[in-house]
């Protein structure tokens, strides 16, 4: 996990966080932080066992640790967060030591992990349904106020 460990001692990184969390202060809803990072990397990681993909631990962790990297952009300039996270996430990758084809499968998942979760059973699917399966909406406070359909809601503990 060394190079997931540099990805969290990145100077930009950690400036990334910082402006997430600024734009997030007065949030009553899921917010987008280390916690919320290190739930989708262990959900990730436990459906990627199950399902025997070929895709390393320190994989799924960058790609969790980077997904949400870029959501200060979507509050401050409107670009949509998953496009700005892959955008952030290369140079950070590449510092890291992450290769080409490592890179390409984390930039991948973060791209898609905005979208439909049913299907196939690929790294970017399986991701973003981690991403969803993060969330406790069962003891989420603002829950009632949340535009997410009741279908949609995480209301029992499934992993």
């Amino acid at each position: 996990m060394q190079r997931v460990n540099r990805i969290l001692n990145d100077p930009r990184y950690k400036e990334y966080l910082k402006l997430n969390e600024k734009y997030e202060a007065e949030r009553k809803f899921c917010r987008h932080d280390l916690r919320h990072f290190l739930d989708v990397a262990r959900i990730a990681y436990i459906l990627v066992l199950e399902n025997r993909l070929d895709v390393s631990k320190e994989v799924v962790y960058a790609a969790a640790f980077l997904h949400d990297i870029g959501r200060w952009l979507q509050y401050s300039e409107g670009k949509p967060h998953d496009e700005g996270s892959a955008q952030l996430a290369e140079d950070i990758l590449t510092a890291a030591g992450f290769d080409s084809s490592e890179k390409e499968t984390v930039l991948s998942a973060v791209k898609a992990h905005r979208g439909d979760t049913e299907g196939s059973v690929s790294f970017s699917n399986l991701f973003s349904r981690s991403d969803k399966l993060s969330r406790n909406c069962f003891e989420c406070s603002a829950e009632k106020e949340c535009n997410w359909n009741a279908e949609k809601k995480n209301m029992f503990i499934k992993y």
